[in-house]
């Protein structure tokens, strides 16, 4: 097993409030938000348990949700007001890295 995958398990915990905050003001973007945020502990997931190409596939499509996230939480901080605690977003760029390498691998 991966060590990232219980950062990114953590990730999602102290998202949560940042995500119902969100919803409030936003429900659409509340929404990719929780989806595109579980979606890289499901791919990573995925791929630890798969082989070869799909490996990497997974990995990949992890990223692209990691990074998808990312472009959430700023969104919601310009048009929402809603700002993510600065560890989340430290632990979210420790899994995009993460996964950055993994990727290139």
């Amino acid at each position: 097993m991966l060590r990232i995958y219980n950062v990114i398990l953590g990730l999602l915990e102290e998202l949560q409030p940042v995500v119902r905050r969100v919803e409030l003001k936003d429900r659409d973007l509340g929404r990719q938000l929780r989806r595109a945020s579980c979606s890289i502990a499901l791919n990573v997931a995925e791929g630890m348990y798969s082989r070869g190409r799909n490996r990497e596939l997974r990995y990949h499509t992890a990223l692209g949700s990691a990074r998808e996230t990312l472009a959430c939480i700023e969104i919601a901080h310009r048009c929402c007001a809603v700002v993510a605690p600065g560890a989340a977003l430290a632990q979210l760029n420790r899994v995009i890295g993460t996964l950055v390498k993994l990727v290139a691998a």
